[in-house]
């Protein structure tokens, strides 16, 4: 049987890597003592379910429209929940669950653009109901535990309830009277749940399994359920055009955070603080809500969640412990390849046992016209380890007489979510936090920082992760072949015929990356290995990301703040921490900046050729970079140049080769002296004059954040942005993203045409407009606090606002806060605070549905 090249002998790469070698020597961890929990501590039991037949809980809302939401039992909690959030963001959620239920295209017909044949509507309903979380929610459901049923179930029935009294006509303007306005179900929002979860596995590969096909010709077409009317033969060229052309687009590739988690030897009072710092989009369903839910005398919980989580905080504090997250480098799923037995494309073979391919039919609605839908049906087909994909069209493999393609989802049909944060809500301690970690795998693809009020810090790599053997690790870490299979990709692409590559379940906590200490843990997105520069952690599973590699700029960036510490005492206060998260340093700037003034100022005006025939005098970039402020504040001037060579730069090509894994934190360094960084500093001069801007503008020139009203137009009110790019190596980055993951909602936005790089023609990776640099992604729920003997205090911000309701008083007022002054707001924790700042609280009522 001839077999694609990956099909090589994994016995002879075993030989050539070594069974011993050192980048798969786990350190070893010294033991870690508990942290008994205060005398003073009890943990108290919260009752699940309401005892009577009435939901009763009490909202009210301080200033920047921030609920506090009080109830007596963790359902009728999350019933208030449900109610506040829909004054926010009901528009939002109810886009959300016509897509996780596959109906898109039967109230928008077929093309995401009307009219042009992009077939994206049909292709999503078809994936989402390919997934299954609809099905299984409702054949499962009842399998759930107590405490989610009650997150969901009050969640729905506060949802439905302002809905309700509000009516449909009189929603936010982005969904009045629109025909997708529906009631909520529990089993939409745990399919909902099941889905998001999925978001940084099989969920980036609908399209794929959409073209799946074992056949030669277009068996995977959809066909009419009944008579086939003409406008299906049109749909059918669309789908058939799209086949062609797709392309694989990684989902992830820009989201990102910091996260701190500080002990009692790097703040000044001796307890514990934390810095959270996610980088996710300010628009659809990955934007943030904040809240405070209380349930008197047992959890005080205080932070922000995504979109239609049903009544948890996901990042946030309590009395005793504190915790945010980052997106994690693992990997949560691999894709295999099949090796077909002879003559039979839908059976293969594994070590000599045998596999069937199994299909299932499935039916789609959708408009074709004015009060017109027709029912299309497709098959999808599934392997023992989950959906078969094709490859995409650019690569020019698929499913063939000989090899097939398939994923294996850790996070498939995942129901730990509510009940995983809902625990976190309640932890005493962090020992009560690793619990719920050992518990359930409900962070899917986080890693997670913590602290308490001890002065005890945590970090664990707990994102959902297969188990493997640790000779397929070794393979997957360090054999050529897969490694650079994964590079090209982005994902593993491993041998089907092995047994030595099926997974073995999910990795178990105690297996995780994990460490605990009392100075520091951090994370900037890359891997677990430097969360602490004293402390490496080294040798677990290779899906958990690489090691001994060079770091980011951005958490270099992060590690030199912490490095130096808040002040001359090398400890932070809670306004230290703010300035480190706000204070808008560049790492790019302290590292090479000082180098490239002074080979810009030797080249004086000898211009310097950027390609054939384009020579650029870059004297007036000099005098630039010479002065720069040491930031990307409002007052920055030459943003655009900075920000343009940040784009340009490669500290492969730019950086002398001296990484060292013992110095990750200050390596690779120093410019070259080739002149090759002043190439890209006249390609990035090029870029900014061709475009219209002028070299000295300042970022509050050029940086901006645009709202966007009901139908997707701009406001015509740009707020000037401050922050840097991620590219810059910044730290409170912000940037424009005009993909799927940041737009997963149909509700429609503004949308700013990217300028052409000068000499490519391509659009700049910068995004740069006519009007200058929009921001729609980067920093979003972001926060600092410190425990003190008073309690937690803490100050924060929602850079995008509390509301998507765009005529709400709400729906701009974080944002014009942060243009204005740059600066965190207090978070109205303590009772008295509340009080102080209350502009509005109800109690609210219904009988249990």
């Amino acid at each position: 049987m001839k077999l694609h090249p990956i099909m090589f002998s994994i016995a002879a790469a075993f030989l050539a890597v070594g069974c011993n070698s050192d980048n798969d020597n786990k350190t070893v961890e010294p033991p870690v003592t508990t942290t008994p929990e205060p005398e003073d501590v009890v943990k108290v039991a919260i009752p699940t379910f309401a005892d009577n037949k009435t939901l009763d809980a009490n909202i009210r809302w301080t200033s920047y429209g921030v609920p506090h939401i009080t109830a007596s039992n963790l359902e009728s909690l999350a019933f208030g929940s449900g109610y506040a959030y829909a004054k926010d963001h009901a528009c939002l959620l109810m886009d959300q669950i016509i897509k996780t239920r596959g109906e898109r295209a039967k109230y928008y017909g077929p093309d995401q653009v009307a009219g042009s044949g992009d077939s994206k509507h049909l292709i999503s309903d078809f994936g989402y109901k390919a997934l299954g979380v609809n099905e299984y929610a409702a054949e499962h459901y009842a399998e759930l535990d107590e405490t989610s049923r009650a997150h969901f179930e009050g969640f729905v029935q506060g949802f439905n309830k302002y809905v309700t009294d509000t009516g449909a006509e009189n929603l936010a303007p982005e969904c009045a009277s629109q025909p997708w306005v529906i009631s909520l179900t529990a089993q939409d929002m745990l399919a909902y749940s099941m889905a998001t979860v999925q978001l940084a596995s099989s969920a980036n590969f609908l399209e794929l399994a959409f073209f799946a096909n074992p056949g030669d010709g277009d068996e995977y077409l959809p066909v009419p359920s009944g008579s086939e009317p003409s406008a299906v033969s049109s749909l059918v060229k669309n789908i058939n055009q799209q086949a062609k052309q797709f392309k694989l687009e990684k989902k992830f590739e820009h989201l990102g955070s910091n996260g701190w988690g500080l002990g009692k030897d790097m703040m000044a009072n001796g307890q514990g603080g934390l810095l959270a710092n996610p980088h996710f989009p300010h628009e659809g369903n990955l934007r943030f809500w904040q809240s405070h839910l209380t349930v008197p005398g047992a959890m005080n919980v205080m932070g922000g969640s995504l979109q239609g989580m049903p009544g948890v905080i996901n990042i946030g504090f309590n009395e005793h412990v504190a915790w945010t997250h980052t997106f994690s480098t693992a990997r949560h799923f691999l894709i295999y390849q099949l090796a077909l037995n002879e003559n039979d494309r839908m059976s293969y073979g594994v070590e000599g046992e045998q596999h069937t391919i199994t299909s299932k039919m499935i039916t789609v609605e959708v408009a074709v016209g004015p009060n017109t839908t027709i029912e299309l049906t497709k098959p999808f087909y599934y392997s023992h380890h989950g959906l078969m994909l094709e490859t995409p069209a650019e690569r020019g493999l698929g499913w063939n007489d000989t090899q097939a393609f398939t994923i294996k989802d850790a996070n498939e049909f995942n129901m730990d979510v509510v009940a995983q944060w809902s625990a976190l809500n309640q932890a005493v301690s962090l020992d009560d936090m690793k619990a719920s970690f050992a518990q359930f795998d409900g962070v899917s693809f986080n890693n997670t920082m913590a602290t308490d009020k001890t002065g005890t810090v945590f970090y664990v790599d707990d994102s959902t992760v297969l188990k493997l053997d640790d000779t397929a690790n070794l393979a997957i870490r360090l054999q050529p072949e897969l490694v650079a299979l994964r590079e090209s990709t982005g994902f593993d692409l491993v041998p089907g015929n092995m047994k030595l590559f099926e997974s073995q379940g999910k990795v178990p906590f105690s297996e995780a990356p994990q460490l605990t200490r009392t100075d520091y843990v951090q994370n900037s997105n890359d891997s677990y290995w430097v969360t602490n520069l004293k402390q490496p952690l080294l040798g677990f599973a290779a899906q958990y990301g690489d090691v001994h590699k060079p770091l980011s700029l951005r958490t270099r960036m992060g590690l030199k703040l912490l490095q130096e510490g808040g002040g001359e005492d090398g400890k932070f206060t809670l306004d230290e921490l703010e300035q480190a998260l706000i204070g808008n340093r560049i790492y790019l700037g302290e590292l090479v900046f000082t180098d490239l003034a002074s080979q810009c100022i030797a080249q004086g005006n000898t211009p310097v050729q950027v390609s054939a025939g384009i020579d650029v005098d870059i004297s007036p970039a000099c005098d630039i970079v010479a002065n720069w402020n040491g930031a990307m504040n409002l007052d920055t001037e030459g943003a655009a140049l900075i920000r343009e060579f940040a784009h340009l730069f490669n500290p492969s090509a730019h950086l002398y080769n001296n990484f060292d894994v013992t110095d990750p934190a200050n390596t690779p360094h120093t410019l070259r002296q080739d002149k090759v960084a002043l190439k890209a500093l006249a390609h990035a001069m090029l870029n900014v004059q061709a475009n219209g801007v002028p070299l000295t503008s300042t970022l509050a020139e050029l940086q901006f954040v645009e709202k966007s009203l009901a139908g997707g137009h701009a406001s015509g009110e740009q707020l000037p942005w401050a922050g840097p790019m991620h590219v810059e190596g910044g730290f409170n980055v912000f940037r424009y993203d005009r993909s799927n993951l940041t737009r997963s909602t149909l509700i429609p936005y503004a949308d700013y045409q990217t300028l052409p790089d000068a000499v490519t023609g391509q659009p700049l990776a910068s995004n740069l407009s006519a009007q200058g640099y929009p921001v729609n992604y980067g920093s979003s729920w972001m926060f600092v606090m410190n425990f003190t003997e008073d309690g937690p205090v803490a100050k924060g911000l929602l850079t995008m606002s509390q509301s998507s309701d765009s005529r709400s008083e709400h729906f701009d007022d974080q944002s014009r806060y942060y243009s204005q002054t740059a600066k965190l707001r207090p978070l109205y924790y303590k009772e008295a605070d509340i009080e102080q700042n209350l502009i509005d609280e109800i109690d609210i009522s219904m009988t249990k549905q």
